[in-house]
């Protein structure tokens, strides 16, 4: 653009290559091109071949693969494993097509798919597909119309354990040498029950016993001391949960509150796992719990902070499984 600026002013050619340091040849290329087309001509061009020029595999066989890959494991193909990598690509395209291409060529068309390397969730093989699909869409609409009936409050719930030997987040040390945190050699560990809404309230207990029928009706009376209108709980499958000292202190408080249940093995769906997941990760990392009286008081701590932050409450509703219409209207249900 330069060259072309100098020579529409007026400059000899061989003062612009002097000028410039290029050749004569570059200046009248760039000239005739200039004269072709304008400032457009000028711009740059993609080099070498156009993307997907001279493929190996064609368009219906590349689609076929990657639907392979997204749809099915390796054993379901009649290769190892249950993770697919670059190198059993390579085999199902060796094995489909008898085209064998390298590990950074198979990685190539990941790329062009769309494909990442990644770390996979994990479902249960007894899930309910059908369940879990119809809950956003039916079973969930229904318990917030009951709860906008009642005037009442929806809480998803969950339990969740911390161990005084469970080590979280990363640290920084030498290459082929894992770092060592020096921890208590006492084991010992406390669990909790949180219960978050759409709001972001969030009402917690933590208990240092086993998660059983008593300990759930425990938190109930304390749940229902708390507020002032109806709580509509939504649980998980858990024992303690449809237990009958649940249903009969259920029974004794039916203005109280109600329980609802998610779908058998379908914890993407709670998002009070994002809670538990939360908490693991945010434990102090410089000071460790010397007993389960220090770890019940970070445990407490946590959830406290996180009381004050409703926004990473409410954060907790848009997960990639299911998200959740958030209340703008903190008087809305």
């Amino acid at each position: 653009m330069r060259v072309v600026a100098a020579l529409v002013a007026g400059r000899d050619r061989e003062d612009v290559v002097a000028l410039f340091g290029v050749s004569l040849k570059a200046v009248d290329g760039w000239w005739a091109k200039w004269q072709a087309g304008g400032r457009e001509a000028l711009g740059m061009r993609p080099r070498g071949k156009p993307v997907g020029v001279h493929q190996v595999l064609g368009e219906a066989e590349q689609a076929a693969v990657r639907q392979a890959v997204l749809g099915h494991r390796p054993c379901d193909v009649g290769l190892s494993g249950q993770l697919w990598t670059r190198r059993l690509i390579g085999e199902l395209i060796v094995k489909l097509y008898r085209v064998r291409l390298t590990e950074p060529g198979v990685g190539k068309y990941l790329k062009r798919w769309g494909l990442f390397f990644q770390r996979p969730d994990k479902r249960a093989v007894e899930q309910d597909s059908e369940a879990v699909a119809r809950w956003p869409q039916e079973t969930w609409p229904e318990i917030r119309a009951k709860a906008m009936e009642d005037g009442g409050e929806i809480l998803f719930v969950d339990q969740v354990g911390v161990r005084s030997d469970q080590v979280t987040g990363r640290t920084w040390g030498e290459k082929g040498k894992t770092p060592v945190v020096r921890r208590s050699g006492n084991r010992f560990s406390v669990n909790a029950t949180s219960a978050i809404s759409t709001k972001g309230r969030m009402h917690f207990m933590v208990f240092t016993e086993h998660f059983t029928a008593e300990v759930m009706c425990r938190f109930l009376d304390r749940l229902a001391g708390h507020v002032d209108h109806k709580v509509h709980l939504v649980v998980d499958g858990h024992s303690a949960h449809r237990s009958k000292k649940v249903r009969d202190w259920l029974a004794a408080h039916p203005d109280d509150i109600e329980l609802h249940f998610l779908p058998p093995y379908s914890p993407e769906l709670n998002p009070d796992e994002l809670v538990n997941a939360d908490l693991k990760h945010s434990l102090p990392r410089q000071h460790r719990a010397r007993d389960q009286a220090e770890l019940a008081a970070e445990t407490r701590r946590f959830f406290r902070r996180r009381q004050r932050q409703p926004h990473i409450v409410r954060g907790y509703f848009g997960g990639p499984d299911v998200r959740y219409v958030l209340d703008e209207n903190p008087m809305s249900f």
